[in-house]
């Protein structure tokens, strides 16, 4: 029984991590049905300018480390979602107003990439840093389980974020704007919502995301280097297809579910086999339902 409790834990951090990635997947394929392959680049991005940030405040302004994490978790989202901004302004935003097709976007998406993973390489070299211990560790026994105050913060951090999206989503009016975009982009404009606004706050929202998901990551294991985001965004990526893309709910669940299989797993299996039988269960989970949990299958009127 504690080892289940244990694994559990363990598969409730690595859910967090999979699903505040997911979730700026859905956000963006939501109001743009646009795959943005460069989130995990922009995971990794958001891991190195905490890893920046936090090194600035600790070395040239000998902040206390409480005092650096609480200027760190904002100042990355905020450089962050920059980043993702940036992103759609130079390379989205001339080929939607071009009416490019969908296909040289994802190649597009690819190539961003890509292009963030060797322009770290190149700027920073293939050394990997060392991210900076800004909490005190305290572990929590009950019994046979522990459980660290970082691995609480994740989990809840995760809950958090998901209950945030879920209420602008659903509750405000930006998120309503949102909603029409991905029912009838043509329409909006029509109605005075200035488009390529919603579509930045979205940005805004998806890259700030995947920056708190780098810090944290950063935080669990600190060992940062140019390549970790990519695994990591593909995973997440096919959590949120597997919870349904574009649904919230769906990329929440799906992080999670993925995270269960992965560590239950590994508690029966040798590691190697970890990928193997996650994504095969994550493929007859698809044959069974090929929308996702929460997907909905799409009618086009002609």
């Amino acid at each position: 029984m504690d080892i289940l409790i244990q694994n559990l834990l363990n598969a409730l951090q690595w859910g967090s991590f999979y699903a505040l990635i997911a979730l700026g997947y859905t956000l963006v394929y939501g109001v743009l049905l646009l795959i943005n392959f460069a989130h995990g680049d922009i995971f990794m991005v958001g891991a190195y300018i905490a890893f920046f940030v936090a090194t600035a405040l600790l070395g040239f302004l000998d902040f206390a480390p409480w005092m650096v994490l609480a200027l760190t978790v904002p100042l990355t989202m905020i450089l962050t979602a920059g980043v993702g901004v940036t992103l759609e302004r130079i390379a989205y935003r001339p080929l939607r107003r071009k009416g490019a097709h969908r296909l040289y976007v994802v190649i597009t998406a690819l190539m961003c990439g890509l292009i963030l993973e060797n322009g770290n390489l190149a700027l920073l070299g293939a050394s990997r840093k060392k991210f900076p211990e800004l909490l005190d560790k305290v572990v929590y026994t009950f019994g046979n389980v522990s459980v660290t105050n970082l691995k609480i913060i994740v989990i809840f951090a995760a809950i958090a974020v998901f209950l945030l999206l879920q209420f602008i989503v659903t509750k405000t009016k930006i998120g309503m704007a949102m909603r029409g975009i991905s029912y009838d982009k043509f329409a909006i404009p029509l109605m005075g919502i200035p488009i390529d606004n919603v579509i930045v706050f979205t940005f805004v929202l998806g890259s700030g995301m995947a920056g708190l998901a780098g810090l944290l990551f950063a935080m669990s294991y600190p060992i940062l280097e140019p390549y970790m985001g990519a695994l990591i965004g593909w995973k997440a990526f096919i959590a949120a297809v597997v919870g349904g893309i574009g649904d919230i709910r769906g990329a929440f669940i799906g992080g999670f579910l993925l995270g269960f299989i992965e560590v239950g797993v590994v508690a029966i299996f040798p590691s190697t086999f970890r990928d193997l039988f996650a994504f095969s269960i994550l493929l007859i989970i698809l044959w069974m339902k090929p929308t996702g949990i929460f997907g909905v299958a799409k009618t086009t009127k002609i």
